[in-house]
């Protein structure tokens, strides 16, 4: 992509009631803008890294076993009423009335769909297990709306669903979903940390979150430095931990990521029985694993970032490469600027080219802003040597490196995750 030609609206100021980091260079990037409180729109490059967010979801979930499908977004009330949901979540739910008169509401989640779909389709154990996902806009009338994509009016949850027929199969889908998550994580480029959790109006015995520390956390969890212990805060009191005996530190952190061993709850509640090998009936035991996808995108930036803007993780950046060229009105500048961007794309990765007449500074300043990971910087007086710079942009490195070499070097560097 040309910058001349792409929607890149960058910022030098962020709006005043941005508040998070995340949320202010978000902004400035030329990523995100806001309709009104806590609903955003998606500008290209925000939605470039969301879908490179969602093929890293799809490509771990798939590998656990998990199969994708889409959810309707409109949820029949009567559904949440079997559960007692309507009443529990009557705070965050959207709900109307259509022009037949049924009671409907958009979907805070999505556990009574689910089970309804699976329950008129799954009759038997020879049917069992089934795990199934979906990338999907959720719909919550938060009180606070704060932080930008950290709690927002509607945002983008990766929901999975297992159904099992015994507490066994449960337990074999829960661990595969637990290292499908710590892969998915590790791979966005962020440090988290897991803690068993409380799992509230979800229910279900055993529950962990996936927490991400960050300065503008709204969760707070004690942390030991010494065994890596890890608990929820419950009471706001010093405490040791129960392994060591450390004291334990508080730390600020954003949930990225929650799994629940629900059992039967929503099955019961729905009717989603099966039949066994003796022919009796039995109740479905299920499984919920989610992760909030646009929230993520934020959580990465708390930890990715410098007073200069986003450092964005190998595989999370828009773009694999920028390249600069110093002067663009430099015929020979220009030319091996396009012939490097031509080589890089052919070669599968993917080029933002900063074509723009500008300032160095302006377009410096920009680069540093928006985070891809590589850049090139084409420059007379480099180029008069046959030198071109190649820069890290998380290491704030730069290299001199023959204009010849540069192409086969950027490749090298992608493929090691530079």
């Amino acid at each position: 992509m040309f910058w001349s030609k792409a929607f890149i609206p960058t910022l030098k100021e962020a709006p005043q009631d941005a508040e998070a980091i995340s949320h202010k260079l978000l902004f400035r990037a030329g990523m995100i803008r806001m309709l009104t409180s806590g609903v955003y729109i998606y500008l290209p490059l925000g939605l470039m890294v969301l879908d490179r967010i969602e093929s890293i979801i799809r490509e771990e979930m798939n590998a656990a076993g998990a199969q994708e499908l889409l959810l309707s977004c409109i949820q029949p009330l009567e559904l949440w009423k079997k559960t007692g949901r309507d009443e529990q979540l009557a705070d965050i739910m959207i709900r109307f009335e259509d022009r037949r008169g049924r009671n409907l509401c958009l979907g805070p989640t999505h556990e009574e769909v689910i089970t309804e779909l699976v329950k008129n389709h799954v009759n038997s154990y020879r049917q069992l297990p089934v795990v199934l996902y979906q990338i999907q806009t959720k719909f919550r009338d938060e009180i606070r709306p704060r932080f930008g994509l950290i709690r927002a009016c509607e945002f983008v949850m990766k929901d999975a669903y297992s159904f099992d027929r015994d507490q066994k199969g449960l337990e074999k889908n829960y661990e595969a979903m637990f290292t499908a998550y710590k892969n998915i994580f590790m791979r966005c480029g962020i440090k988290f940390l897991i803690t068993e959790a409380d799992s509230g109006v979800m229910g279900g015995s055993v529950s962990h979150e996936f927490m991400v520390p960050a300065q503008s956390g709204e969760d707070i969890v004690l942390f030991c430095k010494k065994c890596n212990f890890v608990k929820t805060l419950t009471e706001d009191k010093q405490e040791n931990c129960p392994r060591c005996n450390t004291a334990l530190e508080k730390k600020q952190t954003i949930e990225v990521g929650h799994v629940f061993q629900l059992g039967t709850k929503y099955s019961k509640a729905l009717g989603a029985n099966f039949l066994d090998e003796k022919g009796q009936q039995q109740t479905i035991i299920m499984g919920c694993y989610g992760i909030g996808v646009s929230r993520l995108i934020s959580a990465i930036i708390e930890q990715n970032n410098d007073e200069d803007g986003i450092i964005w993780p190998r595989e999370i950046s828009p773009f694999d490469v920028l390249v600069l060229p110093v002067q663009s009105s430099n015929k020979e500048v220009m030319d091996l600027a396009k012939k490097y961007y031509s080589e890089l794309v052919k070669k599968g990765a993917k080029v933002l080219l900063d074509d723009r007449e500008g300032t160095a500074g302006v377009k410096f300043k920009d680069a540093d802003l928006i985070g891809i990971p590589l850049r090139i910087n084409i420059g007379e007086k480099n180029l008069q040597n046959g030198k071109v710079e190649i820069s890290l942009r998380r290491e704030k490195k730069i290299n001199l490196v023959d204009k010849n070499k540069v192409v086969s070097e950027i490749m090298n560097l992608l493929k090691k995750g530079a």
